[in-house]
């Protein structure tokens, strides 16, 4: 038997839906074209200037009212935090005192409903080791489940493939680490496989807002709803101007007069093209919509459908062990569809909309006085946040509480913080302009950091 036919037993011998199948088998076929996973400055165009949130027109009260009701809110919610040290949903992990990123999501959802009158569902989309505790956080805001809709569906997983001769990876000591999920441009096949798909169009759901679930501030926007049902845009992808701190992220081009995502595990050896932040200077939100009737047509003539590029993720079978077997991850990015979705449009938006929390550097500004949490949900910028670079001893998080065990300090005034060695923050701490903190040191309860 070849790879493919022993990767596709493997995943076929788990019961995959066959859109799964079919989505992984193209994506095995692309493994064996590596030319077509890398795209070269040189082939690329900057994008000119695109259409702004801030210019569409403001609906009237009916028009949201109707938009928000064909929209369901789909929130990637697969995460477990491992990189924080966590060993549960991301989602959970406090924002602000007593108020998870899941709590803030319901309240947001709640919020827009009321405003506007409309029914507005929301799904995750979850992992089996997400699933229950998010599900259960959920259920404690009366009022959010659908009667014709679920919270929650799964996203998929595929075999891991051991680098050497892309055969999946065999692990006695832990079989559950020969899986993998697929990245998540398996939003499209999962919301098929799940039944998800039918069950929203159904409901009289036309198109989906999706977004991260650590991403507080990408709210459903009134206008971008009013805007894609206006113009019947089949998907729209949220891009934000590009700053010296958005050099790895996915960045939007020119191909052959389309557009496309390109992400960094696209750029070939060599090619420095990616960091250009004046040639290529939008970068990818990871906020999207999409229509779900455009979705149904495309995967009833292909069930891998929409086409993504693949992301071949190195990393070893134990991801806390280096020295175990070394595997491939074969990924795609669910933005990417911009690029082979007919009449797919790109929408400038303002930074706000893009403020996640990937690591304890973001969580320290987010749990700051640089955000207020409102009461309709959302993180209201107070200021500009400065860059904060915590040394590796704050990255887990039972750590990183422990050493700001009295709460954020005030970074109102900061333009830097960069803290190094044994350090530990007492409560009501004032960082200001930029500052430098070496350890060994306590900084005591009130104390004011100057730069």
């Amino acid at each position: 038997m070849s790879y493919v036919d022993d990767a596709l037993a493997a995943l076929t011998a788990r019961d995959a839906h066959p859109a799964e199948v079919e989505a992984f088998r193209r994506r095995l076929e692309q493994l064996a074209k590596p030319e077509s996973a890398v795209i070269a400055g040189e082939e690329l165009a900057p994008v000119d200037a695109l259409p702004t949130m801030d210019s569409l027109p403001e609906p009237s009260a009916d028009e949201a009212r109707r938009a928000l009701d064909e929209l369901a809110v789909i929130k990637l919610n697969g995460g477990l935090g491992t990189s924080m040290g966590l060993d549960g949903p991301k989602s959970l992990l406090e924002i602000k005192p007593g108020t998870s990123f899941l709590d803030a999501v319901a309240v947001q959802t709640l919020a827009l409903r009321e405003r506007h009158g409309a029914r507005l569902p929301l799904l995750l989309m979850n992992s089996e080791g997400t699933r229950e505790p998010s599900l259960a956080a959920l259920r404690r805001h009366a009022g959010l489940e659908d009667d014709d809709l679920p919270l929650d569906f799964l996203q998929g997983s595929e075999p891991k493939l051991r680098a050497d001769d892309w055969r999946p990876v065999s692990w006695p000591a832990d079989p559950r680490l020969e899986w993998c999920p697929p990245g998540h441009g398996d939003l499209y096949t999962a919301l098929a496989a799940s039944g998800a798909l039918e069950q929203l169009l159904a409901a009289g759901v036309r198109r989906v807002f999706v977004s991260n679930s650590d991403n507080l501030g990408a709210i459903p926007d009134v206008r971008i709803a009013a805007w894609m049902a206006a113009e019947r845009i089949p998907f729209a992808l949220e891009v934000a101007r590009r700053t010296a701190m958005d050099r790895k992220g996915g960045h939007l081009a020119s191909l052959g007069g389309s557009l496309v995502l390109r992400e960094t595990a696209q750029v070939p050896e060599g090619d420095d093209s990616f960091t250009d932040i004046d040639r290529f200077s939008y970068f990818n939100t990871n906020n999207l919509w999409f229509d779900l009737e455009h979705l149904r047509a495309l995967q009833e003539s292909d069930p891998a459908a929409p086409y993504l590029p693949l992301i071949v993720n190195r990393k070893t079978v134990d991801p806390t062990d280096t020295s175990s077997t070394a595997v491939l991850q074969l990924e795609t990015a669910m933005g990417a569809a911009i690029g082979s979705v007919e009449g797919a449009r790109a929408l400038e938006v303002p930074r706000t909309r893009f403020a996640p929390v990937k690591t304890t550097d973001d969580l320290l500004v987010a749990r700051s006085d640089l955000y207020d949490l409102t009461d309709d949900g959302r993180m209201e910028p107070t200021g500009a946040a400065p860059v904060v670079k915590l040394d590796q001893g704050f990255k887990m998080l039972g750590d990183f509480e422990r050493r700001f065990a009295g709460g954020a300090p005030s970074l109102a005034g900061a333009t830097s913080l960069t803290v190094s060695g044994d350090v530990t923050f007492g409560a009501g701490v004032v960082v200001e302009g930029d500052v430098t903190v070496e350890g060994p040191r306590h900084v005591e309860d009130g104390e004011t950091l100057r730069g």
